[in-house]
């Protein structure tokens, strides 16, 4: 059983988190680069948010939305 846990230990030590282990010691070289799955995360956020306000435009301009206050029935 102990084996088995050793083995865990190994996956996830050495082999699965090598990449974030090489990050971390880039970062006394390049900031930059060292937080570069926080910048892949913020433009993918950025790019999904331009895409939202698109669709909206495009809901807004062909008037698809009910905006009188009676088209909800606990409004009125």
């Amino acid at each position: 059983m102990r084996d088995l846990f050793e083995g865990i230990e190994y996956l996830f030590e050495d082999i699965l988190f090598y990449p974030l282990d090489v990050l971390r010691t880039l970062e006394l070289d390049s900031w930059f680069l060292a937080n570069i799955f926080n910048w892949v995360f913020m433009i993918i956020g950025f790019l999904a948010f331009l895409y939202w306000m698109k669709q909206l435009k495009t809901f807004n301009d062909r008037n698809e939305e009910k905006r009188e206050s009676t088209s909800h029935s606990f409004l009125g």
